[in-house]
């Protein structure tokens, strides 16, 4: 046993149970509330599932094991409901919608715990124990993942069964069996059957079966005598092991989403609805803040401002410059095939995803890992350059090395201060059952979360429609209600942030006049101003806040999602006169 846990093992323990802990902390983030739209949905989805009492039923569209969604794959939900049904061994209310929701966010938190495992180990076949422990540290660290793993919205599970599968093909590179081709096929099955979006993974895999004739041919590219008489392996290769990946990716699938065939009119109609928000921002109110979205830059400042913070991402985006610098050069032709399979995942889903005309921080949450390894690459080669270069102030070296350590520590538990408070949604309630009178009238914006909650006092309530309407000061509907209200909630950023920024660039963007939200610019600042006959009475917000400092980070630029779903902010206006 004392030779088992040597200083890596032992190292790689604490990272990983450091990494827990922040995955694992204030899981009940919302108290109770059930905050998180997609996770609402998977749960309302989930809960009526159960197995068919014969096969004809199992076969029929209106199977009792049909989830009639696919939003996401099928997976994640007979995951919950399973890992439910066992709890209520140990805890009878396991199942109920108060609480499964719960479970649904300790499986993502262990799963990604799990990448964390998975990262050292790529780390390590590829490069060394220290890049792998290094890049495990970057990601136990990062804070969109830490965030994500709060939330059972698929993300995290899909992260894991990426980056297995692509371990699974750099294992079968080294290599080459039927055995590890059928693993593969299983593996990218699960990846399809949590979300379909886990497609690109087939470039990484056709980079396994054709790297060594690639790699031939860079060597060679004149010399045709050379490099074809390799031509007759690739051709085998790409028969068998690539025909086994795929059958055993269909079997996989299906049986993890077998209705994906069985109700495949359902399944390809809600792809496609998926596929249509994708390409346009206006399809639905919570994608308007993705309209004028830059493709790929939105992305890449939402990791560096906010995924992982300034500094943990300038390491990141180096490092995946430096590795394409080291297979561009061959400097490593040993490792060439494994550094390109990353690679070449990296690049293809950065491209598939950044070109959505929407772009939510968890849709590019599985390049986090492939960020995090290659940043501990240049982390470590930057850590030797120092150590040989100033060799002789092993001191300054060592305080630097512990500045850089704090610094990089202060993003994630400035983060966690969030899950150290209660949430600003239910803190809005507490206030508005303490403030209001019952008899008062509430309005409250359409398409986002309604205020109060807790069913303490039953306010009469209007909803204030404002997505859709050019010009929402002359609508007579909400001059209407406006008079009639008492109060007016804003529940969120989810409305007003889009709909002034979108008013204020129509004519750069070229969006069509019935399109553009022109007057919501005015109406917003007349209700923020007073104009409107409104005075805003309270304001409820908690933001990242850098500890011991004090200092809170304003992140309301951020992606709506990054804020919404646990910290928004909150503010509640009231009448002054008619």
């Amino acid at each position: 046993m004392q030779n088992f846990w040597n200083k890596e093992k032992i190292l790689l323990l604490l990272i990983i149970l450091f990494g827990a802990f922040f995955r694992l902390y204030g899981l009940n983030w919302d108290q109770g509330s059930h905050l998180h739209p997609d996770e609402r949905a998977i749960v309302m989805f989930s809960l009526p599932l159960h197995f068919p009492s014969s096969v004809s039923e199992f076969l029929s569209v209106s199977s009792p094991l049909n989830p009639h969604f696919f939003a996401y794959g099928s997976f994640p939900l007979y995951l919950l409901k399973a890992t439910g049904t066992f709890a209520t061994i140990f805890n009878p209310q396991a199942l109920s919608y108060d609480q499964i929701n719960l479970i649904g966010r300790f499986i993502s938190a262990v799963f990604d715990t799990s990448t964390l495992l998975l990262i050292f180990l790529l780390g390590k076949k590829i490069f060394s124990k220290p890049v792998g422990l290094l890049g495990t540290f970057f990601y136990a660290i990062s804070v969109f993942p830490i965030q994500a793993a709060h939330f059972y919205a698929v993300d995290t599970i899909l992260t894991f069964f990426i980056l297995l599968t692509l371990y699974a093909i750099i294992v079968f590179y080294e290599r080459p069996t039927k055995i590890k081709a059928v693993f593969i096929g299983v593996l990218f099955g699960a990846s399809l059957a949590t979300k379909t979006s886990a497609l690109p993974l087939i470039i990484s895999i056709g980079a396994a079966l054709i790297s060594d004739f690639v790699l031939i041919f860079i060597k060679n590219p004149h010399r045709p005598r050379i490099w074809f008489p390799h031509l007759p392996k690739l051709l085998k290769t790409l028969f068998v092991e690539g025909v086994i990946i795929a059958i055993f990716t269909f079997v996989s699938f299906l049986i993890l989403e077998p209705y994906a065939l069985l109700d495949f009119k359902e399944f390809w109609r809600q792809t496609l609805e998926q596929s249509q928000m994708t390409r346009d921002a206006f399809a639905f109110p919570y994608t308007l803040q993705y309209v004028g979205k830059i493709p790929y830059l939105y992305e890449l400042k939402n990791i560096f401002l906010w995924g992982q913070g300034p500094i943990l991402a300038m390491i990141s985006f180096i490092g995946i410059l430096y590795a394409l610098f080291l297979v561009i050069k061959k400097k490593k032709e040993k490792k060439w095939a494994q550094e390109f399979i990353l690679l070449i995942f990296f690049l293809s889903y950065l491209v598939v995803v950044g070109k959505f005309a929407v772009g939510w921080m968890r849709y590019v949450l599985p390049l986090y890992p492939i960020l995090c390894l290659f940043g501990g690459l240049f982390a470590w080669q930057l850590l030797k350059f120092i150590q040989n270069k100033f060799s002789r102030h092993k001191f300054l070296i060592l305080n630097f090395q512990f500045l850089i350590l704090l610094v990089l520590l202060a993003w994630p538990l400035s983060f966690m201060h969030i899950y150290t408070q209660l949430n600003t949604r239910v803190l809005a309630s507490e206030w508005i059952y303490k403030n209001i009178p019952a008899d008062k009238i509430i309005a409250r914006e359409h398409w986002d979360d309604g205020l109060p909650f807790g069913g303490k006092i039953e306010y009469e309530s209007l909803e204030l429609p404002i997505y859709g309407m050019t010009d929402p000061l002359t609508e007579k509907e909400i001059r209407q209600k406006i008079q009639e209200t008492d109060y007016i909630i804003i529940a969120s950023n989810r409305l007003y942030t889009p709909l002034q920024r979108i008013a204020q660039n129509c004519k750069n963007w070229n969006i069509l006049q019935q399109r553009c939200p022109q007057n919501a610019n005015a109406y917003y600042q007349q209700l923020f101003n007073g104009k409107l006959g409104f005075k805003k009475v309270a304001e409820f917000e908690n933001p990242p806040t850098i500890p011991l400092l004090n200092v809170p980070i304003d992140d309301q630029g951020a992606d709506e999602s990054f804020t919404v779903y646990d910290h928004p902010k909150i503010m509640i206006f009231k009448k002054t006169h008619l």
